[in-house]
């Protein structure tokens, strides 16, 4: 019996995207590990520009490697009307189309959504933008860590007398989770109406959802969270503590219930659970200095081993500080077979599955392209009256109810 290849979620579903950076290449990514053809639009010549921001891969982009397995690329440019002409077609064969060029630049090309899905009524179309298409800050260029200010994390971030940014592109991130939700309710909604639709994700919106504690807090307090470093603002005690070793151990107590399991079988001072100064949460942030000068002596008599273990007794949620040096041993990713390789142009590469398995089966992880690797073929294929183009029915095929 010949074994048949296992069918991914998003098989039959083609996706193109006008696509640089970040925000958008995260979202198709993403689509792509789960069976979906992503074809990707680059520049006639340079192609994306994340492609050359640094070369510690292989020689590749850190940022390109971990953002375009699984695509296929194809130089566009868009001035030429040949090539105009030749996306068009290949958006009305699509069943998504994604920007994330600069502010109205899509729209000011022929690639606005009114004018697509008038072609192609099934279509899915993602705008992101920085700030939205729309208001004063509509044709504002953003990046991630401009947003990062805009949204307010900058002003939680940090200490007291710093600001820090994030270490990742959470603006960026953000925007393309967001992006990624909205095309599957969209695809779910196609199934259900047969009719496409359209949205936009601002990256200023999807990290200002991100902020919704700081905002209720600072709305009904009067005040922001303070900055505090690796502590938890509003949570005590919730942050590091040194051991013997100087290694880090982060703990974090949630709820009262856990305040008496840590000083009964942590501290060894059960008569501190009932200490009017730390009795609550509130009160525990209140004193945070004072119950921080008890907690740390305890600690940094152990050893970090001794200090995770007589946590982990007492029911304690604790960890030990990860860098992306020792990541790749991290006993839990191993344990579960998290790392696999795959091909880039420069060679097979290693990385981490991503989060979702549908009914366990492993994502495409399919290879990283080089630039315009996939033009000649594209060109031929949709160059094709699409009643003739055999890819356009065996995407017809495979849709099902998407």
């Amino acid at each position: 019996m010949v074994a048949q290849a296992a069918v991914m979620p998003l098989d039959g579903v083609t996706v193109v995207s006008l696509e640089q950076a970040v925000a958008a290449p995260f979202a198709t990514r993403h689509l792509a590990d789960m069976g979906a053809r992503v074809l990707k639009i680059e520049r006639q010549g340079t192609g994306d520009f994340a492609r050359q921001y640094d070369e510690t891969v292989l020689g590749q982009s850190s940022h390109f490697v971990w953002l375009n397995r699984g695509k296929e690329s194809i130089e566009l440019d868009l001035n030429d009307d040949a090539d105009h002409e030749l996306l068009l077609r290949m958006i009305d064969q699509a069943d998504v189309f994604i920007q994330n060029l600069g502010p109205g630049s899509a729209a000011a090309r022929g690639f606005g959504h009114e004018a697509l899905r008038a072609r192609n009524p099934r279509l899915v179309c993602c705008d992101i933008s920085g700030y939205g298409p729309s208001g004063p800050y509509g044709s504002k260029k953003a990046y991630d860590l401009l947003v990062q200010s805009e949204s307010g994390v900058l002003s939680i971030t940090g200490t007291p007398d710093a600001l820090v940014k994030a270490g990742l592109p959470i603006a960026d991130i953000s925007a393309g989770m967001y992006a990624l939700t909205g095309i599957l309710t969209g695809l779910i909604s196609r199934g259900r109406t047969g009719e496409g639709g359209h949205f936009s994700v601002s990256m200023l919106e999807a990290l200002c959802e991100w902020m919704g504690y700081p905002l209720y807090y600072a709305q009904y307090s009067g005040s922001a969270p303070e900055r505090t470093g690796a502590e938890h603002a509003t949570i005590a005690p919730y942050g590091p503590f040194e051991t013997s070793s100087e290694e880090l151990v982060f703990l974090g107590v949630q709820n009262d219930r856990e305040w008496n399991a840590f000083c009964t079988k942590v501290l060894a001072i059960p008569e501190l659970a009932a200490d009017a100064r730390f009795s609550t949460n509130a009160r525990r942030v209140e004193n945070r200095v004072t119950l921080k000068e008890i907690i740390g002596p305890v600690l940094s008599a152990l050893s970090i081993d001794d200090a995770v273990d007589m946590l982990e007794d007492a029911g304690i949620a604790n960890a030990r500080i990860r860098t992306p040096l020792t990541i790749r041993q991290h006993p839990q990713l191993i344990a579960r077979d998290r790392w696999q390789m795959f091909e880039t142009p420069a060679g097979r590469v290693e990385g981490l599955l991503p989060p979702v398995s549908w009914n366990n089966q492993p994502a495409a992880m399919r290879p990283v392209p080089e630039i315009g690797e996939h033009s000649q073929a594209l060109r031929e294929e949709f160059c094709l009256p699409m009643a003739d183009s055999p890819a356009r029915s065996t995407v017809l095929q495979g849709r099902g109810s998407l």
